[in-house]
């Protein structure tokens, strides 16, 4: 169930084993929130739920996606707009001294940075009390606080400190917002790549399609790649998550000049504008197709995209993990099926063990784990 990446992946390596596989999606597309399309207008490629930027340490995972399309080299570098300014992000040395007007060398602004962190704080339990440890109460006013109340729909004193494990500062002058040794962006789109993936004689697609727990007689085996909670009907509830709007707009020639601008200060109603032209720089286009983001609590009709994971999504997360630990020839995979926020490689390194243990538990007569990631 799913056509994203995790669908797609499980799908192509279970079919080069010989397993005939069936591959549904409740969407009019395949590739899930990986999806690519070109505007009809500018010809510009739009990445339509939303940039992803694909970057990694795996060689196994980077020589898997080169498989199935040109990856183009791309350095995501991010910019911020807050107090009347606009600064690079990660913060780095740059950011540092812009802000406050200095010309200080590595080892003073680290010296500096250190001098203004709240210390008195030994173990950070919430997001504030992690960003003020770490960088201070200016920086974390400047770049954290507003986006992430508008991110977030809370304040950063109700978030744990884990959503900020570990607080990108750079003392440098590295603007490079990944550290990975492989980014990049297929030439073409994701939608290409995910089309190749699943180009394979013994690969099904039917889309528009809706699960039926009726249809899981005709298979040895399920994936499921959607909600955790909707494959249980919401029997225990809903877990918690953000969706987001996107306000399209089209503009003559660059409109911002990179691709992510975000939107620190809390009156200013959206996140980041993300102008998608310059996600492909290596094409040109006359014309501009921007997104305003605006992010909000997910309703039943909306698309979840980020896990909240607070005190009452954990505990309600652990009863739907031992309903599913009962369940008999499924297996949860992906960013809704196990709740948790996964990049794009993560995705595809997931999606490839859990194949791989699936060709190994088949072979060895042993029955399919419910779960191959410890959820909690």
């Amino acid at each position: 169930m799913g056509a994203g990446l995790s669908g797609a992946v499980i799908g192509r390596h279970l079919a080069e084993a010989g397993h005939d596989i069936t591959i549904i999606d409740g969407r009019d597309h395949i590739g899930g929130n990986c999806h690519t399309e070109r505007d009809a207008d500018t010809g510009v490629m739009l990445h339509v739920y939303g940039p992803h930027i694909f970057h990694t340490d795996d060689e196994e995972v980077w020589a898997y996606v080169n498989r199935f399309a040109n990856f183009m080299p791309y350095k995501n570098r991010v910019k911020t707009t807050s107090q009347g300014q606009v600064f690079s992000l990660p913060i780095n040395l740059h950011t540092i001294n812009q802000y406050y007007g200095k010309t200080m060398r590595p080892n003073e602004a680290r010296a500096f940075i250190a001098s203004i962190g709240d210390q008195s704080i030994e173990e950070p339990q919430t997001f504030e009390e992690q960003a003020l440890k770490f960088v201070g109460p200016d920086l974390y006013e400047a770049f954290f606080k507003g986006y992430t109340e508008k991110q977030w729909g809370c304040s950063p004193t109700e978030l744990p400190a884990s959503i900020l494990k570990r607080l990108p500062v750079r003392f440098n002058y590295d603007d490079n917002y990944f550290f990975h040794k492989f980014q990049g962006m297929p030439e073409h789109g994701y939608t290409p790549m995910i089309e190749a993936i699943l180009d394979h004689e013994n690969i099904t697609v039917t889309l528009e399609t809706l699960y039926d727990p009726a249809m899981a007689k005709a298979y040895n085996h399920v994936f499921w790649s959607g909600p955790l909670d909707g494959y249980f009907d919401y029997a225990l509830g809903r877990l918690g998550y953000r969706t987001l709007d996107f306000e399209k707009f089209t503009d003559e020639g660059d409109y911002q000049g990179c691709a992510v601008m975000n939107y620190g200060d809390r009156d200013v109603p959206y996140t980041r504008i993300t102008e998608h032209k310059h996600f492909a720089p290596w094409e040109t286009h006359d014309d501009t197709v921007c997104y305003r983001e605006y992010s909000r609590a997910c309703g039943p009709e909306d698309i979840p995209y980020y896990p909240i994971r607070m005190v009452d999504e954990k505990a309600m997360l652990a009863a739907y993990v031992d309903l599913a630990k009962q369940s008999k020839n499924i297996t949860f995979v992906g960013r809704l099926g196990t709740y948790r926020y996964l990049d794009m490689d993560v995705t595809i390194r997931e999606a490839m063990d859990t194949a791989d243990t699936f060709l190994e538990t088949v072979q060895n007569g042993i029955p399919m784990p419910a779960f191959v990631q410890d959820l909690l």
